[in-house]
């Protein structure tokens, strides 16, 4: 985000980090100096505190800026509740994606969901997000946290199922790329006809035969068979609500 917030013409003044190599790598990209320590020059307007939510709570008690800054976290499950008193103008900025410091991500049309304590700051960080070529939404932080949870399901649950199928492609004697079309088909025709109406399978079936076999054959790893029976039941019962 700071990268790309730089190179849409916005002043990138400090970077923040406990990593000094990572924090002067990122500085130097954007023009901006360095600090291990959370104070900010008077003249910043908006602060955005990318850390992880197990560190948000003492990051913002650390912080010291001056009252008029925005000081908006990035946390899809945590509110504005979070922020101590003496930081009156306070928001969240919440981009709908999953960040790794290897892949370059668009922002381009990327859903980002906004809260804010005012409408000023509101307006501020939606323009952010517009710089961007972002979708902006206001979203609370109860429906910001369903939404969280969503993403939950779909992207972290999901790639815990491929490295499980990978892990299986292995034990049967083959690599993880023998699965990649498969994949990719799942996922191209989840996106052009919803996941709801793209279901294959045994489970969405009721093949029961083909289920209790690979029930037999996953004897081998109790998790991996109380997971294949937990997930067949779900999409069983699901697709057959009647």
């Amino acid at each position: 985000m700071c990268r790309e917030l730089y190179l849409t013409g916005h002043s990138i003044e400090m970077v923040i980090t406990l990593s000094e190599k990572a924090g002067l790598s990122l500085a130097n990209d954007c023009n901006a100096s360095w600090s291990d320590k959370p104070e900010f020059p008077e003249t910043t307007d908006v602060i955005i505190v990318a850390v992880p939510d197990r560190s948000l709570k003492a990051v913002l008690g650390r912080l010291k800026c001056r009252p008029r800054t925005i000081v908006a976290h990035t946390a899809g499950s945590i509110g504005l509740d979070l922020f101590p008193e003496r930081i009156p103008r306070r928001g969240v900025i919440y981009p709908l994606q999953t960040f790794s410091p290897d892949r370059k991500i668009s922002f381009k049309g990327l859903p980002v969901f906004i809260e804010a304590s005012d409408n000023e700051s509101y307006g501020i960080l939606a323009d952010i997000a517009g710089s961007l070529d972002a979708r902006q939404y206001f979203a609370d932080t109860e429906h910001r946290r369903m939404l969280h949870m969503a993403a939950v399901f779909a992207c972290n649950f999901t790639n815990h199922m491929m490295t499980r199928g990978k892990d299986l492609a292995h034990a049967a004697g083959y690599s993880f790329e023998v699965l990649q079309p498969l994949i990719q088909e799942t996922f191209q025709k989840a996106l052009d006809a919803g996941p709801e109406n793209s279901q294959t399978g045994p489970a969405v079936r009721n093949d029961k035969n083909t289920v209790k076999k690979h029930m037999e054959l996953l004897s081998f790893d109790s998790d991996l068979q109380r997971m294949y029976r937990e997930i067949t039941r779900s999409i069983y019962k699901y697709h057959n609500k009647s």
